[in-house]
């Protein structure tokens, strides 16, 4: 269903509740190209059965140009210029999008889920903005799930990063083959975070630039240990 809550945010949501009374909320950002639709498949098999209801939120990106798309308007957290290090980051995309999705925590809070009880997740580009956001949020979560992805603007990391966050749990995972965004970009990340004190559960599969059904079972597992 589309949010209908009282408290305006700037992005259109998918909501799904797994049963009454959700103990906590997975804000869950799709990937570049995709929309709030593309992981709402993925709800029973993240949630097994008699287990405490969980809500889960799939926001829509914003249509915007992308470069690495041509131009084309699409959904997007960001523009893409390349997927290389020395690429320009669209920095004001990226936090314009961060700001966003703050928003979407602050209506957990309306609806009675604190942040203790909210994980942040997303694939590739979503997975990007939910490190980013979540290793910067001066209010605690109970996760982070970056699956497929790397830490934008990571140079301004060490300054901004917010120690409100330094002891949550991150799960990260990649495809060794994964031709879009190269599995070093998601090691790079993975070294950076764990030297930064992160505690990050790491992953690597056989696949591409995808997600398949293993990694689902270990995120469910993660979901159940921090919710």
């Amino acid at each position: 269903m589309v949010n209908r809550s009282k408290m305006p945010v700037s992005l259109e949501t998918v909501d799904i509740e797994t049963g009454p009374e959700p103990a906590g909320t997975v804000i869950w950002l799709h990937g570049l190209g995709a929309d709030g639709h593309d992981f709402a498949p993925a709800v029973p098999d993240l949630v097994p059965a008699r287990a405490r209801a969980l809500r889960f939120v799939f926001p829509h990106a914003p249509v915007r140009p992308v470069t690495i798309a041509g131009g084309a308007r699409i959904r997007a957290w960001y523009d893409i210029a390349g997927l290389d290090r020395t690429a320009v980051q669209d920095e004001g995309g990226i936090r314009g999008s961060e700001a966003a999705i703050r928003e979407l925590i602050g209506r957990e809070h309306e609806r009675g889920v604190a942040s203790e009880r909210i994980v942040l997740a997303g694939f590739s580009q979503g997975g990007a903005m939910a490190l980013f956001t979540g290793t910067r949020s001066p209010q605690k979560l109970a996760g982070m799930i970056g699956l497929s992805c790397y830490l934008p603007l990571a140079s301004s990391f060490a300054a901004e990063r917010q120690a409100a966050n330094q002891a949550t749990p991150i799960f990260m995972a990649h495809g060794v083959f994964d031709p879009v965004v190269a599995l070093q970009l998601g090691e790079q990340t993975q070294a950076l975070l764990g030297a930064s004190g992160y505690a990050v559960e790491w992953h690597r599969y056989r696949m591409a630039h995808e997600v398949c059904a293993q990694e689902i079972a270990a995120v469910a597992a993660f979901l159940q240990r921090v919710l």
